[in-house]
């Protein structure tokens, strides 16, 4: 019997990026999909500012970029075509900018690719989970052919659109692996843990019993994508229209999606004709109305959330967990968080780095942030769907009116209202820095020695970093606005390493300079200038002088600007006894 680290069933995009990074730390992985290929019709179109750091840890951001629109917003016009609200953010705090378009397909092909890269991974397309036994010492999965399907020792390269089709209601994708039989065979596997992320008719969370909770929320909107647009303008329209809501979203490679919401009494074989398509097309847009019709399907949309994440060795992940309705375009980049979270603490789980109570904190630190952007897309909801015209006028002015507050205006321009990634409970160590324990670290630009710049992540990699402000041995003094008298961080001699294997990264004042040839060598890892002053306004508001940032993105620890000598090497060191003894989420 085949045995792996990690069993994942579903290769959509949560899954092919929670296996990319078990591959990246070595893990040995299974993935499964029950479909033929990747997907090879357009799906989700938005991508974010997370999202998209998410694939710059996977090293893959380069390849995707060519096929991305960085930077899009969103214009809202009344019953009458008047533009009553935008939202166009220039916001980039985490790197990359607050939304962006994109395409499904690329998406998928280019994970799945990625996986390419790795011995470790392995993934089987036409190969379906019958059954699954949670025991006390791993998961034994048993599944069978459902078509044929080459062979190889990790996944292919390259994109395989046909077959498509979605997994388990939800996501679909994947490389190819052999490992069971063909023409219906079915054989057995083990792993230490299983993630299902097999879409939002979850067949791993019918199994478990694992209910998914909520609002009533269930809407059915005709989505159509057209393809040939030679429209120039970047940036999505919603047309706030009791009579009929609608939206359009430009995408990539000529691109072009409309969402219409449908009304009572209307019945799907009547909005999925061709001319009745076109027609409702022409309200908006006569030139789109003639372009071709790549796909045209009725969606269910829904608000739910599932009680438990985790049971037992299974997780669940992406749709499986969640299912968040499109307004907020975040169904699928929710699902790519929780890969990122739950995929390294997987990987340094199996690898023996660090113990299994650090599983413990998926649900705690995850769950309350997918609740919070569902929630924000159902009143992003009320906006662009009103359910009568009185609506419609008090939603509308209302926003009119704070467009005259410029607190209120940037609010909304600026996608502030988006809800910000933190988590109060789960992996964290010390009480200092409330402004940022637990929340994403920011990622500006910073300035190495050579004088080259690059995103901050570029050189953290893929595991822990301590990020602090960097001290001069020869005079033993800190950088510049940095009080006076503080005692070194613990560790300073070249010679002592960090608890959790954490890189550490020097950080000079944006009025500083690097010294020596090429600037002095940093005591372990990288020495950088912020050169943007971003950091500095980060750490100085939180009053600390270092913070522990965790292969997520997310600060686990931070140490106030008076700690005493030795309080980084003490919070890291937390951190590990935590993962190894327990802790209370």
């Amino acid at each position: 019997m085949q045995a792996y680290e990690v069993i994942v069933i579903g290769a959509g995009p949560t899954g092919l990026a929670l296996a990319n990074i078990l591959g990246m730390h070595q893990v040995r992985t299974l993935v499964v999909e029950r479909n033929a290929g990747t997907v090879g019709e357009p799906r989700a179109v938005s991508i974010d500012d997370e999202s998209l750091r998410t694939l710059q840890y996977l090293g893959l951001y380069e390849r995707i970029r060519p096929r991305i629109n960085l930077g899009y917003g969103a214009q809202y016009f009344d019953t009458r075509g008047r533009c009553f609200a935008q939202v166009m953010s220039t916001l980039a705090e985490y790197g990359y900018p607050r939304r962006s378009a994109f395409r499904q397909p690329s998406l998928e092909a280019v994970l799945r690719e990625g996986l390419a890269r790795y011995p470790s991974v392995e993934v089987r397309f036409n190969t379906e989970m019958t059954a699954f036994e949670n025991t006390a010492d791993g998961v034994l999965v048993h599944l069978r052919r459902t078509g044929p399907g080459g062979e190889s020792g990790a996944a292919e390269s390259g994109s395989q659109e046909s077959g498509g089709g979605e997994s388990g209601g939800g996501e679909s994708g994947g490389g190819e692996s052999g490992g069971g039989e063909s023409g219906g065979g079915s054989n057995a596997v083990r792993a230490r843990y299983m993630a299902a992320c097999d879409g939002g008719r979850s067949a791993v969370r019918e199994a478990l019993g694992v209910v998914l909770s909520g609002s009533t929320y269930d809407e059915r909107w005709l989505i159509v994508d057209l393809e040939g647009s030679q429209d120039t303008y970047r940036h999505t329209l919603v047309y706030c229209d009791p009579s009929r809501p609608a939206l359009a979203l430009p995408g990539p490679e000529n691109t072009r999606r409309y969402e219409f919401m449908t009304l009572p009494g209307d019945r799907d074989e009547d909005l999925l004709d061709e001319a009745t398509i076109r027609r409702m097309l022409a309200r908006h847009s006569r030139a789109d109305a003639g372009l071709k019709i790549a796909r045209k399907v009725i969606y269910h949309f829904h608000a739910r959330i599932a009680d438990r994440w985790r049971v037992g060795r299974v997780f669940l992940a992406g749709d499986a967990a969640h299912l968040s309705p499109p307004f907020a375009g975040q169904g699928m980049n929710s699902g790519l968080r929780d890969a990122h979270n739950l995929g390294w603490k997987l990987a340094l789980v199996a690898r023996g780095d660090l113990g299994e109570s650090l599983l413990d904190s998926y649900q705690s630190e995850r769950r309350p942030h997918a609740w919070a952007l569902i929630q924000m897309a159902i009143t992003m909801g009320h906006v662009m769907m009103p359910r009568s015209w009185l609506n419609a006028f008090l939603v509308q002015n209302g926003l009119r009116l704070l467009a005259w507050i410029p607190a209120a205006r940037d609010y909304v321009m600026q996608m502030k209202y988006k809800p910000k990634p933190q988590f109060t409970v789960g992996f964290m160590a010390g009480e200092a820095g409330a402004a940022l324990r637990g929340r994403m670290f920011v990622q500006p630009r910073v300035e190495r020695p050579d004088g080259s710049e690059v995103l901050l992540d570029e050189l953290i990699g893929p595991g822990f970093a301590l990020i602090q402000w960097h001290q001069s041995r020869a005079t033993g003094a800190r950088s510049r606005d940095v009080p006076a008298g503080l005692p070194s961080s613990a560790g300073s001699s070249p010679d002592r390493s960090l608890p959790l294997g954490a890189r550490s990264i020097e950080v000079l004042r944006k009025h500083d300079r690097f010294v020596g040839e090429y600037g002095e060598p940093p005591l372990r890892g990288h020495q950088v200038r912020d050169v943007s002053g971003v950091l500095g306004t980060v750490m100085d508001t939180a009053g600390v002088r270092a913070v522990i940032v965790r292969p997520d993105r997310y600060v686990a620890g931070c140490v106030a600007s008076d700690a005493p000598a030795g309080e980084e090497h003490r919070l890291l060191q937390q951190l590990y006894d935590r993962s190894q003894k327990g802790f209370t989420v």
